[in-house]
C-alpha cells in the first residue's frame, strides 16, 4: 500500500467519523432520566470494563449491513465475486473454529467481556478468543504489519471515546459477518467505543475496503451490562466441533429480515421425562 493511498483512506474515514461523532453526541449526550452515571477509572476515563450482552432491538444480529438500506453492502465487482465465492465454495470459518475477527465479532449475538487498564484494553469472547489493544496516541501502524484475524489494533482516547484503529487483516478464510460477506487484506476498521451510562456500552464503526467496496460504510450497536454474577467461561471450539463433515458452503438460508436462519425452524424435541423417584 502506498503512503498516499493510506493517507487517502484515513482522510475518507475521518470525514465519516465526524458524522458518527455528531450522531453519537446527539444519541448519548445526555444520560437518560434514572440511569446510573458512567463509572470512571482512576485516570478519569470512562470505565468500559464489564460483561456485555446484546439487546433485543439489535436486528438483524450477525449482519454487518444492518444499518444499510436493504442490508446491502456497497460491493464493487471484485467484492461481488468474493461474496459469490464465499456463498458457493467456503464453509463458515467460525464453524471450523477459525477466529471471526473484527468487525464480525461486534455483530455477533454472543456476549463479551472487557478488561480495561491504563495502557491496554482487552476484549474477551466466547470460544476463548481475545484481542489486546495498546492505548498509546503516539504509536503508529507498522509499514507492513503481519496479517491477523483482528488486525494490527491501536487505541487512543478522544475525550470520553476510546478509538481503535485496525489494519493488516488476513484475506483468506475470513467472512466479515455471519452472512458470508467478504473482506480483503485492504480492510481498515475504526471503532469508537463509548459508555453513555453504567448499563450500556456503544460502538460506532467505520469500515472501508477499497478492494471489495465502492465506499466506506458504518455499523453501530449498543449492548447492556450483564448481572454481576455473569462471566465468560472456557469454551474450546475444536473440542466441541462435532459433526463438521456435514457442513455445506455459505451461510445457509437468510431470512427477509436479514438474519441468518430458517423462517420456520423445526420445533425442539420434547424434554425427556423425569425418572421416577426411588422408593425409600
Amino acid at each position: 500500500m502506498s503512503g498516499n493511498s493510506h493517507l487517502l483512506r484515513i482522510s475518507i474515514a475521518s470525514r465519516v467519523l465526524v458524522v458518527l461523532w455528531v450522531s453519537s453526541v446527539l444519541a448519548f449526550g445526555q444520560v437518560p432520566t434514572g440511569a446510573k452515571p458512567t463509572p470512571r477509572t482512576a485516570d478519569g476515563h470512562p470505565d468500559l470494563g464489564g460483561y456485555w450482552k446484546g439487546t433485543r432491538d439489535t436486528t438483524p444480529v450477525g449482519n454487518i449491513g444492518k444499518d444499510l438500506p436493504g442490508f446491502k453492502l456497497p460491493l464493487n465487482p471484485a467484492g461481488e465475486a468474493a461474496l459469490h465465492h464465499n456463498l458457493t465454495a467456503t464453509i463458515d470459518p467460525e464453524s471450523l473454529c477459525i477466529i471471526g475477527g473484527i468487525p464480525r465479532h461486534n455483530a455477533s449475538g454472543l456476549a463479551f467481556e472487557v478488561l480495561q487498564g491504563t495502557q491496554k484494553v482487552a476484549f474477551l469472547y466466547w470460544y476463548s478468543y481475545y484481542r489486546l489493544i495498546p492505548i498509546d496516541p503516539a504509536r503508529k501502524h507498522s509499514e507492513d504489519p503481519d496479517p491477523s484475524f483482528f488486525g494490527e489494533e491501536l487505541g487512543h482516547w478522544e475525550g470520553d471515546t476510546l478509538v481503535i484503529d485496525s489494519i493488516g487483516f488476513k484475506e483468506e478464510k475470513v467472512w466479515i459477518d455471519e452472512n458470508a460477506n467478504p473482506h480483503s487484506d485492504a480492510l481498515h476498521v475504526v471503532e469508537r467505543w463509548t459508555r453513555p451510562d453504567a448499563d450500556h456500552i456503544h460502538v460506532d464503526t467505520v469500515i472501508e475496503d477499497p478492494k471489495f467496496y465502492t465506499k466506506p460504510f458504518t455499523y453501530s450497536r449498543t449492548w447492556i451490562a450483564g448481572n454481576p454474577s455473569e462471566e465468560l467461561r472456557e469454551y474450546s471450539c475444536s473440542e466441541n466441533n462435532v459433526g463438521q463433515d456435514h457442513l455445506g458452503f455459505g451461510p445457509g438460508p437468510i431470512r427477509p429480515d436479514g438474519t441468518r436462519g430458517y423462517l420456520d425452524p423445526a420445533p425442539l424435541p420434547p424434554p425427556l421425562p423425569k425418572s421416577p423417584e426411588p422408593v425409600k
